[in-house]
């Protein structure tokens, strides 16, 4: 399943709970995607999240769903330094 990468910019500092989470993955799961894990930077108002889905109008329509924003959606493939080995 193709990769992407989702910039998501939050006006306020990202608070997330258990409840929220399942929320999100009930969500992901009725629309197809699997979200793969997140990075949030230093000011917790910005994430940088890795999705596996069909494409990136699911990735949208799941954000959407969830009341996430999704300020970039990016197909990316997955390059590791083992395999230039």
């Amino acid at each position: 399943m193709p990769l992407f990468l989702i910039e998501r910019q939050f006006a306020e500092e990202l608070e997330i709970g258990a409840a929220s989470v399942a929320n999100i993955q009930h969500i992901n799961a009725d629309v197809g995607v699997n979200w793969v894990f997140s990075f949030l930077s230093a000011d917790r108002k910005k994430t940088y999240c890795l999705y596996e889905a069909p494409s990136a109008d699911a990735i949208r329509e799941a954000a959407h769903l969830a009341s996430l924003p999704a300020d970039a959606v990016i197909e990316v493939t997955q390059v590791r330094p083992e395999s230039f080995v």
